[in-house]
């Protein structure tokens, strides 16, 4: 399967497209006025603690206060490590115990599993109103929903992700080799330090121990920075942000399955080579600088699936369609027949329409980043087999995805129960915004998505435009967001056309629509 990363990066946006075998299989973006919060650490203070609802609320310095479950707090070891070093001095005579002494760690063991079950502690006892304490964004704001934090800190590396606060090893569930996932584990053993974890990631397969050894060592210094700079500030107070979505995408996703990283703007290109040398050496040379004329959205059919995935209605090859409703509580998706006839009998029309449907589904599933509770509601069929057929069919169309689905046998009325873990606001949701056309019965691009596509639209018309004066009409809105927060990029643009580019609201305009016409010398 061939695969290759594609990157647009600009100066207000970058957006990256994860490609398999000529389709889009993931896409994500981020804009440089609205940068995520996933994955930051910050220095909080707890306001609010609700017994009710064993949970918190902590102020990290955001619109709205963080959301903190009772069960992200994590087991406080370091207070119970010093009540057992106290202990021991005093037991000794005021001498404090050698830290040399091998049994000292069974020892600490053996005392703290001797504590109380501390998943019975309500959230009350384990937290007060004031205090500090060290969380990371597990999952970023969504809809009017703070965002949700965790105190089991987890540092993700390009082969692990080291977990300091908690005792425990896993490896990636990709990884499917038994003999491998069982020499990743005993390798972690001995690499990392006592009462701290990991995660083994895909990636790490087949990786010499002095590479894992050596990002271990790499994120415990990070660790290290991380709890002095806490150490030393304030609360609520950022400590660690994570990289950005370029870095991020080559971190995460470019993997050796992956044949080359193509990169339109060359400064990014030159911060990916830098860091590809130092994590990733034996990639460097799949890296490529884009120069092709055409925008490197269009040039790879991109743009066009972008597109795509903001329609609520989805054509199949075969006729068929499906409809993806998102709503507040779940994600509806209905599949129809709609044009397709059949050749023979009505269920076998049925079941190929079904099992079309399924690689559609899962496929918009991931590139919209839909997560949360999902209902598809598959054409009624009457032979159990075929049900069978088709929770088997989407079982294994899920396999792919990296967020973690749990998926329910057919019901008697044709309904697939799932879900899909989220992080992240689906890209439905940051591309577009509620339409005042309907009040919120749809939804419509955004000004800020709009006023994008239309400079993208100058860039690609920069041969025809270079040297003249353009005039672009356009919703009102949207003008006067040109004239506005996008006065930056506006003027970017102007310099690269080496032209005027005058905005004129027109009030009959809809407002996606524009047009776009040379001036007269």
């Amino acid at each position: 399967m061939s695969s290759e990363l594609i990157i647009n990066a600009d100066f207000f946006e970058t957006r990256v497209a994860l490609v398999e075998n000529g389709q889009v299989a993931e896409f994500y973006v981020e804009r440089t006025s609205d940068r995520g919060i996933g994955g930051n650490i910050y220095k909080g203070r707890v306001v609010r603690v609700l017994p009710g609802m064993q949970a918190a609320f902590v102020d990290i310095n955001l619109e709205k206060a963080a959301f903190l479950y009772v069960s992200d707090v994590q087991h406080p070891v370091s207070d119970l490590e010093q009540l057992f070093l106290n202990s021991c001095e005093i037991e000794n005579g005021g001498e404090k115990p050698d830290d040399t002494d091998e049994s000292m760690t069974e020892k600490l063991k053996d005392a703290l599993d001797m504590q109380p079950n501390y998943n019975d502690v309500p959230i009350q006892d384990r937290l007060q109103e004031g205090q500090e304490i060290l969380v990371q964004v597990a999952k970023e704001p969504l809809g009017h929903k703070g965002a949700r934090i965790t105190t089991h800190i987890a540092l993700p590396g390009r082969l692990l992700v080291l977990m300091p606060t908690m005792d425990h090893i896993g490896v990636s569930r990709r990884i499917e080799n038994e003999k491998e996932r069982k020499r990743l584990r005993d390798l972690m053993c001995v690499v990392k330090p006592p009462h701290c974890g990991a995660i083994v990631r895909t990636a790490a397969e087949g990786i010499e121990p002095e590479k894992l050894e050596a990002e271990v060592d790499f994120l415990l210094k990070l660790w290290e920075n991380i709890q002095r700079r806490s150490e030393h500030g304030s609360a609520p107070n950022l400590v660690y942000q994570e990289l950005d979505i370029t870095l991020r995408a080559v971190r995460d996703l470019f993997t050796k399955e992956v044949d080359r990283l193509i990169i339109d703007s060359e400064s990014e290109y030159r911060k990916v080579l830098s860091f590809t040398e130092t994590f990733l050496p034996s990639l460097k040379t799949a890296v490529e600088l884009y120069d092709g004329d055409e925008p490197i959205f269009d040039a790879y059919g991109i743009e066009m699936e972008i597109q795509r995935a903001l329609s609520k209605k989805i054509w199949l090859k075969s006729g068929g369609y499906i409809v993806i409703e998102i709503t507040e509580a779940l994600t509806a998706v209905d599949v129809n027949t709609g044009r397709y006839v059949g050749k023979r009998n009505l269920e076998e029309t049925i079941l190929k329409t079904n099992l079309e449907a399924v690689k559609e589904i899962a496929y918009q599933l991931r590139l919209r980043n839909i997560g949360g509770i999902i209902i598809i509601d598959f054409i009624d069929m009457e032979k159990e087999t075929n049900r069978e057929k088709v929770f088997n069919a989407i079982k294994e169309a899920t396999r792919k995805d990296k967020s973690k689905t749990n998926i329910l046998q057919m019901s008697e009325l044709g309904l697939i129960e799932m879900t899909r873990k989220r992080t992240k606001e689906s890209i439905g949701r940051v591309l577009c915004e509620s339409c005042f056309y309907c009040e919120g019965e749809g939804h419509l691009k955004s000004k800020q998505t709009v006023c994008y596509e239309i400079l993208r639209e100058l860039e690609r018309e920069r041969r025809e435009m270079f040297g003249r004066n353009v005039m672009v009409m356009v919703h009102p809105d949207v003008a006067a967001r040109f004239y506005d927060e996008e006065r930056g990029p506006l003027e970017r643009v102007e310099e690269r056309l080496q032209g005027r580019i005058i905005i004129k609201g027109e009030t009959s305009f809809h407002l996606e629509q524009y047009e776009i016409a040379l001036l007269e010398a």
